[in-house]
């Protein structure tokens, strides 16, 4: 393992005896570059000490968020690497259960279809060879194993005493039972210096606020595993941010403030490790074409034009028209001085709890409101 991966299993564990009292509800996932790491011996030890396990090498979307409604378990899902990159109903439904508003999902049930709410709320872990999909990556914590040298050695699980996991599991929710006011009351903050994203800290809150109780020692501890742990985050960007990330090294390099479309395309392919050199796959030449391009761009609200370089007048792109999004998606390598943006503020006045829009009367009066915000 990983060092700090004890301190973050340790405090995970008591964060599924604890899953009612917090708002946010990290993933926890084990991942290797390959077999035989120790990925299923670290979910079997986690087996015997969260609350109210079910282990599972194989589950569905349906049976997973039934499952959550019926029992209220801490999943455990061994093998994902086999199935979960194949089901985007699933990795949707194991999202919705990052946060606690928003975890539910609605399906009709019995033969008059009536539409039916399913909590997706719960601790979840994940197994799984190579890297988890984008969206999930986003919602874990991540403790990336290592196959053991020869020279290194390990107690075998099936030698250890069982009484050992029930005595914990008692002590587990006694202590659950004890704080549980504590935990939902807290209200817990990292350093500005931790420099992880926003998305991150989220998910390392849960741990942070169990860790205070324990201590100014295991609050250290926390700091320093969210540090590290965590200083992954930024390499794994979605396509559309990789390439606006990607172009704006070629303007800062380049020193250029317009370009022509296919000398852009060019510049993205000089590295045949990219992804822009690969992108089209059905295409003879495997280059990201200037359709492609524009595609991955427009929800940025960055479109080509006509651009005018050195006498030649071709579809291209202004520098201008990128600062914006690489200021917002935080792809800048030197963030602009004095960088200023107009944002329009919203229209809507109105302030309603979350408990009054769960009332269907209540829309009546709210729709109207919600349409008018700019």
């Amino acid at each position: 393992m990983p060092e700090h991966a004890d301190t973050v299993l340790a405090l995970w564990v008591i964060f599924t005896w604890l899953i009612d009292y917090v708002g946010v509800s990290p993933i926890l996932a084990i991942t290797s570059p390959e077999k035989r790491c120790g990925k299923t011996t670290v979910i079997s030890i986690l087996g015997n000490l969260v609350c109210k396990p079910i282990l599972a090498s194989n589950i569905s979307a349906a049976a997973l968020f039934r499952t959550v409604e019926l029992w209220k378990p801490t999943i455990i899902i061994d093998e994902a690497d086999t199935f979960i990159r194949d089901s985007d109903e699933l990795r949707g439904i194991i999202n919705s259960g990052h946060t606690r508003p928003t975890a539910y999902v609605v399906r009709t049930v019995g033969d008059d279809h009536t539409p039916k709410r399913f909590s997706t709320w719960g601790a979840k872990a994940i197994a799984i060879i190579g890297t988890l999909p984008d969206t999930l990556h986003d919602r874990a914590i991540v403790i990336q194993l290592r196959r053991k040298l020869f020279q290194e050695k390990t107690e075998k699980l099936r030698h250890a005493d069982p009484q050992v996991f029930n005595d914990l599991q008692r002590k587990l929710l006694r202590f659950a039972n004890d704080y549980e006011k504590t935990v939902s009351n807290s209200h817990t903050s990292f350093p500005e210096n931790i420099g992880i994203s926003d998305r991150a800290l989220d998910n390392w809150e849960p741990l942070l606020a169990i860790a205070q109780l324990a201590g100014h020692a295991w609050v250290e501890k926390v700091y320093q595993a969210a540090t590290n742990l965590s200083e992954n985050d930024k390499e794994i960007l979605p396509i559309g941010t990789e390439l606006l990330k990607d172009i704006e090294k070629i303007f800062a390099y380049k020193s250029i403030i317009k370009i022509h479309t296919v000398d852009l395309i060019h510049c993205l392919c000089e590295d045949e490790e990219s992804p822009w050199s690969i992108y089209n796959l059905r295409g003879q030449d495997k280059k990201i074409t200037p359709r492609q391009l524009g595609k991955l761009l427009s929800p940025y609200q960055i479109h080509s034009k006509n651009i005018e370089i050195a006498g030649i007048q071709r579809k291209g792109f202004d520098k201008s028209e990128f600062e914006e999004a690489w200021q917002r998606y935080n792809v800048l390598i030197t963030p602009p001085e004095n960088a200023v943006f107009t944002v329009q503020p919203s229209t809507f006045k109105e302030n309603y709890t979350f408990e009054a829009l769960q009332n269907p009367s209540t829309y009546a009066s709210v729709l109207p409101s919600i349409l008018s915000v700019q």
